[in-house]
């Protein structure tokens, strides 16, 4: 019997997973619930992200990923393992072999320890992918051919930068500011303009329903609900589009910067090939409001979301399983612009 072929995203914010010939069976947070007293996994995925913020002192909800690494690594491997077994059940008769994606600017430490988590699922085997090559494929762009492609994959922990030729990165960068640290940048803001202390949830929740970085880019406003700093009391705040721009500017001017980087660091018949294709967005981050506007006043060249920017790592992780241009090896070191 021959073992199933699982790609799976590992991402800060949520894992998905794709199984050869089925599609996406999973999209869920990357999150456990862990209580502290007994040391037994509580809930994992949906279910935990439920928990956050809102469990008693024994039950803490973690993220076992941080900024795209492994930072706990015993509860990545048993949401890791929980994930698998739902997909695929229980029965070791049929070990998968696994293709996970990894950030672009990943170090040999970190990598085993993405190997060593999915190895102790019990798999057959364990490839990685470099992710803005997943999110290219993903995204609908043929990285096969001698041309140039440009793809910005911004994620929950990390935002990685590729220029792509002939099914490899040709330059790249990879920056440790991404959805999280949007989050915690909105959280700063509320707390320093407004007194009020809200949580990563509630953070989030702005985000995707009321932040903008383009002027103009969004109207409205919507009542923020969290603890009011001076008298410890719950509170209501009505908050701005406009402060979601101010507070949002300091980590979209990073990321604007790195691309810049990247596409001066491109090789001139590269560049022309993405100044006629233009730039494609990836990740949770491709949605928030007028960053396509922004980095196309910036980069003075074309800019489009991808088609399903949410899933296009993970869809290109399936793609490439199938494609015959697959060459399964672990990312190698090349150059690259740090951040």
């Amino acid at each position: 019997m021959l073992a199933r072929e699982i790609g799976v995203d590992l991402g800060t914010a949520n894992v998905l997973i794709h199984v050869k010939g089925r599609g996406i069976v999973l999209n869920e947070p990357s999150v456990v619930a862990i209580d502290q007293v007994t040391k037994q996994v509580v809930a994992v995925g949906e279910e935990a992200r439920r928990m956050l913020g809102r469990t008693p002192g024994n039950i803490v909800a973690i993220r076992p990923l941080r900024e795209g690494v492994i930072a706990d690594f015993d509860a990545t491997e048993i949401m890791l393992r929980h994930f698998i077994r739902k997909v695929i059940g229980k029965s070791l008769m049929m070990r998968p072999q696994l293709m996970i994606c990894v950030p672009a600017g990943i170090t040999s430490v970190e990598q085993k320890a993405v190997r060593e988590a999915a190895e102790a699922c019990g798999v057959k085997q364990v490839d990685l992918i470099e992710e803005p090559v997943a999110a290219a494929i993903g995204a609908g762009l043929d990285i096969f051919q001698p041309s140039g492609s440009m793809v910005v994959d911004i994620g929950g922990g990390t935002t990685d930068i590729a220029v792509l030729s002939l099914g490899d990165v040709v330059t790249s960068a990879s920056l440790r500011v991404a959805g999280d640290k949007m989050d915690d940048a909105i959280v700063k803001y509320i707390k320093r303009q407004h007194n009020l202390l809200i949580g990563e949830r509630t953070a989030e929740e702005l985000k995707k329903e009321l932040a903008t970085v383009y002027p103009g880019g969004r109207d409205g406003e919507t009542d923020v609900r969290g603890r009011d700093m001076m008298s410890g009391l719950p509170k209501t705040v009505t908050v701005q589009a406009e402060e979601m721009r101010n507070a949002l500017q300091e980590t979209v001017d990073a990321i604007v910067t790195s691309t810049k980087s990247v596409l001066e660091k491109t090789p001139p018949e590269l560049a022309a090939d993405i100044f006629d294709k233009g730039v494609v967005l990836t990740g949770g981050g491709a949605l928030i409001a007028g960053l396509d506007k922004l980095l196309m006043d910036e980069l003075q060249i074309p800019v489009h979301i991808a088609e399903d920017p949410m899933q296009c790592v993970v869809l290109g992780t399936g793609m490439y399983l199938e494609s015959p241009h697959r060459r399964p090896s672990a990312p190698r070191r090349r150059r690259k612009i740090m951040m």
